[in-house]
Parts: C-alpha cells; sequence; structure tokens
C-alpha cells in the first residue's frame, strides 16, 4: 500500500458542519465513547501533522515500510534525521487537547482510547488503556529476531558510535525526523541489535506502506463494537487504518462525531463535525460535563522521560 498523499472530497453528501458543541456533549455525557485520535490532536505541543497546512506529505513521501526494510542507505538516512529529531520529538509535552480526554476518562465518559499518533501525549496527560494504533517511537523491534528494547537505550548506542555527529535541527516533522543535508547522513553510524548482534532495528511503529497488527486491530474493533460513540479527534481519516473504524461503526448505526479542523474521509459516515481547534474545543467539553481538564503538576511526555 502506498501512502495516502492526498484526498481531495468526491462531492458526496458531507455531514452538517458547527463550531457548536451541543450534538458531542450529549454523546459523551452518555458514556461508553470510544475516541479515535489523530496527529492534529498533537500539533499543539508542536508536532506537526501529515496533511494540514504545512504538512510533510505537501513536499515529500515519509519513509515507507518497503524502503526501510529493502534499502541499507535509506535506513541510516531515517535513522540519522530520527537521532537528530528526537531530542525534539521525545521532549513534546500534552496539550490542553490530551488533558481534556484524560479528564474524560477519569469522568467516566469513554470506554476507550484509540491514537493513531506515535508519541505518547495521551499517557503523558494521565489517560490509561490506550491503543497506540500505529506503535510508540519509544520503543525499538529487531526485525531479525523479534527483541524489544528501549529508544533511549538506543539513543545512548547511537551517540557514542557517532561522537562527532554535529547537526542542526530545524522544522520537526510529523514521525520525529528532521532534515539533513545527504553529506551529513553519510558519515552516520547504524547500530546492530544487541540481543543476537546483528540485526537490523527499527522503530515499533507501522510505517507507511505497512499493515497494523492483527491483534492490535481486533482490540479496536470489539472496543468500537460495544461503542454507545464513536469520537474522532484531529484525524482527516486519509488512511484506512482509522477509517476501517468509523465505517465499522457506521455499518453498526453507532454514532459518529468528529471534531476537526477540515474536512474528513470519514465525514459522510458522521452525525456531525464540529470545526474547531482542538484544545479548546475538548476543554469546553470536559468542563460541560463536569470534569475540568488538570492545569497543574502535568508530567512530562512519556517519550522524554529518560532513564
Amino acid at each position: 500500500m502506498r501512502p495516502t498523499l492526498s484526498w481531495t472530497p468526491t462531492g458526496e453528501a458531507t455531514v452538517p458542519c458547527t463550531t457548536e458543541l451541543t450534538e458531542v456533549v450529549r454523546a459523551v455525557g452518555d458514556g461508553g465513547v470510544v475516541v479515535l485520535s489523530g496527529a492534529g490532536l498533537s500539533t499543539e505541543s508542536g508536532i506537526p501533522d501529515y496533511r494540514g497546512a504545512g504538512g510533510k506529505l505537501r513536499s515529500q513521501a515519509p519513509m515507507t515500510h518497503q524502503q526501510f526494510v529493502g534499502d541499507e542507505e535509506g535506513r541510516r538516512r531515517y535513522w540519522a534525521r530520527s537521532h537528530l529529531g528526537w531530542a525534539v520529538f521525545s521532549r513534546a509535552r500534552p496539550n490542553d487537547g490530551h488533558r481534556a480526554v484524560a479528564a474524560l476518562q477519569r469522568g467516566g465518559h469513554l470506554a476507550g482510547v484509540i491514537t493513531q499518533n506515535v508519541d505518547g501525549l495521551h499517557q503523558a496527560a494521565g489517560a490509561e488503556g490506550v491503543v497506540e494504533l500505529h506503535g510508540s517511537l519509544g520503543r525499538v523491534v529487531c526485525l531479525d529476531c523479534g527483541h524489544n528494547s528501549s529508544r533511549w537505550m538506543l539513543e545512548q548506542r547511537l551517540r557514542a558510535a557517532n561522537p562527532a555527529f554535529r547537526a542542526e535541527a530545524t522544522q520537526l516533522n510529523p514521525d520525529g525526523d528532521v532534515d539533513l543535508p545527504e553529506d551529513v547522513v553519510r558519515e552516520f553510524r547504524v547500530v546492530p541489535c544487541t540481543a543476537c548482534g546483528s540485526g537490523v532495528l527499527k522503530p515499533d511503529v507501522v510505517f507507511f506502506g505497512d499493515g497494523v497488527p492483527r491483534r492490535r486491530v481486533e482490540d479496536c474493533r470489539e472496543l468500537v463494537e460495544r461503542a454507545s460513540a464513536v469520537l474522532v479527534l484531529g484525524s482527516s481519516l486519509a488512511v484506512m487504518s482509522g477509517l476501517r473504524f468509523v465505517r465499522q461503526a457506521a455499518r453498526a448505526g453507532t454514532p459518529v462525531l468528529i471534531v476537526n479542523r477540515g474536512v474528513t474521509r470519514g465525514d459522510v459516515h458522521a452525525r456531525v463535525r464540529v470545526d474547531r481547534p482542538l484544545g479548546s474545543a475538548l476543554t469546553e467539553l470536559a468542563e460541560r460535563l463536569g470534569c475540568p481538564p488538570e492545569r497543574e503538576g502535568l508530567s512530562d511526555g512519556v517519550l522524554g522521560r529518560e532513564p
């Protein structure tokens, strides 16, 4: 599957668009709601999305699974860029939207949280039992022996293997890397798996062109099957990995509500779409339901907790 580089509305009947939260407040207030979040929820934490105004897909395609597995130079380029970007990405902090989702969960309104994001910010804000549909950049897996390890351990090894590596992080990309000139990339040394001694290391995330693990998909399907409603937050639903759960809900007659800046591929299945910034909209939602988000004593980002 090639990356979905763009998506254009087909002219089908669109969902009513509003800035009012009345319909969302009513549905979430009844409880049993499953949240499906996307990159738009994390943009207020400084992590850009793929398809927004400054999204990466507007200028270049991201790394695909096939490129990473089949091209040694491609892997070197990825790890050099990701190593530099990690210092910025891993220290992102939860924003008002993440804190509102955690507050709604504590208030008993949510039956589950599914996220397409790989940044750990839902958990950093206090949400529990989050299903990370596309994995986490905080973990690393060996493609040869299957050993799992901490990204922070890998970062220490990469620093040791590249003591002279010097570059300046400019604009962070959605997948946690940054753009680097080729002459800098060529000098970067990639390290092998410590468990088997020679295996290829990959971030424990689902790259474009790869498939979400079957068990994870089934877990999400079960959550959606039991949900009273599905609340989509900050996702264009341009790729099938998230859209399929919206379609599942629609087929079952389960209400779909969307809070997102701009149209989405799932609008045709939704009862309403609220077009507002996520942080302020979700804070208002939580407050109207009597569970205002915590604003003091916030934890560091989950990925930012270096052992």
